[in-house]
């Protein structure tokens, strides 16, 4: 990242335009379902398949969503924007579980021009040089989401109702994120002027062994830390604690993300690009059991930051992967590809983890489950 004051300035405003877009469109409703069930009768479980559909519809979107981010950032982010902000109003007043589902259809797709996809190929292209440090903010910026947003959300559920909180919410991501993507996202990326539509060495690295062995590694390693984290408020609930102690819960794992976001930049990145991966796969393993066995609040919220720390962590290593293998020349290409199977064995982690728990008879049993397939990912990295 540069010193130059515009590109700070530039930095600091996409970063807070996640804070916003992550927190409204990605977390509110993990902690808003409960009350969306009660209210509605639709049932957790027929929420949380909607809020899957959209999440794999985002997955699906990440491809050519990528390649446009190479060519058009700027319109591919306003007009993200702008469909996210029609989702959440759609959400708002949806008089049935289909309408709503409908609407985080919708959402998905806006995730996919929206959040860290689109400013992770902004960062490399801006700053391909110096990206870890921008790749840095952002998701720092990324992991205080849900610090600042579910006690929010849950705040807003709790006085005004959930409709109302989702309208809140759509106004809130209207008045910061649109802007903020108009007016300081590059409208094209003039170094790319004389790179072809496709790209033979692209094309290559994406047929390898080593490429697919790495995303299903990385695949693997998220689908995991995901089931557990976004299912903490259910799992905190089962080990008794009330709906804003469980939300805090969420809300730490976020605090830890920043942690281990923040270990990330301090460690030195000279080590050969499969070890950090097999590093987080290890350590992450360990996290998830710890906080399935936590059994008191206090290593609840202790266990849940560590959680976060190595979630926090995993973000920079996908973030990083494709750079640190094949360059920036096709970077959101390249990256779409990677994301779209992590994407979307990530979005069947909610609905997964709520049937494994039902399955197994408990949280805890699906969190134990979890660790071990997180350390799986982290062994298939290993060479990759």
């Amino acid at each position: 990242m540069t010193a130059n004051p515009r590109s700070r300035l530039r930095i600091g405003v996409l970063a807070l335009a996640q804070i916003v877009a992550w927190g409204v469109l990605y977390y509110a409703v993990l902690v808003a379902a409960p009350a969306i069930a009660a209210d509605t009768g639709w049932g957790e479980e027929a929420i949380f398949l909607a809020v899957t559909a959209g999440l794999l519809t985002s997955a699906i979107c990440g491809i050519p969503v990528g390649r446009w981010l190479d060519r058009h950032p700027r319109r591919v982010m306003v007009n993200g924007a702008a469909a996210a902000v029609l989702a959440l109003l759609a959400v708002s007043a949806a008089p049935s579980i289909g309408v709503f589902t409908a609407a985080w259809v919708l959402c998905g797709a806006a995730q996919a021009a929206v959040l860290y996809q689109a400013a992770f190929t902004v960062i490399t292209h801006r700053n391909e040089r110096a990206r870890r440090g921008g790749l840095t903010v952002i998701t720092l910026a990324g992991g205080l989401a849900s610090t600042i947003f579910a006690p929010v959300t849950a705040w807003l559920v709790t006085e005004a109702g959930w409709r109302t909180a989702f309208l809140i919410l759509a106004v809130i991501l209207a008045v910061v994120v649109i802007p903020a993507y108009a007016l300081t996202i590059e409208s094209r990326w003039t170094h790319r002027a004389a790179v072809t539509v496709r790209d033979p060495a692209t094309d290559g690295a994406a047929r390898t062994v080593r490429f697919w062995a790495l995303s299903v590694s990385l695949a693997l390693m998220s689908f995991s830390m995901y089931a557990v984290t976004l299912s903490a408020v259910p799992a905190s609930a089962e080990k008794g604690l009330d709906l804003q102690a469980a939300s805090w819960v969420l809300g730490l794992i976020g605090v830890g993300q920043v942690l281990g976001r923040l270990l990330y930049l301090a460690v030195p990145h000279h080590a050969a690009p499969w070890i950090p991966p097999l590093v987080v796969g290890v350590l992450g393993s360990a996290a998830l059991a710890g906080f399935a066995i936590a059994a008191t609040p206090g290593w609840v919220f202790t266990t849940a930051v560590i959680a976060g720390v190595i979630r926090g962590a995993l973000t920079l290593v996908q973030a990083s992967a494709v750079h640190d293998r094949w360059g920036a020349a096709a970077y959101g290409r390249l990256n779409g590809m990677l994301a779209a199977p992590i994407a979307g064995v990530t979005a069947l982690a909610p609905g997964v983890a709520a049937t494994l728990a039902g399955a197994l008879g408990s949280y805890e049993r699906m969190d134990v489950l979890m660790a071990s397939i997180c350390l799986v990912g982290g062994l298939v990295a290993i060479r990759r």
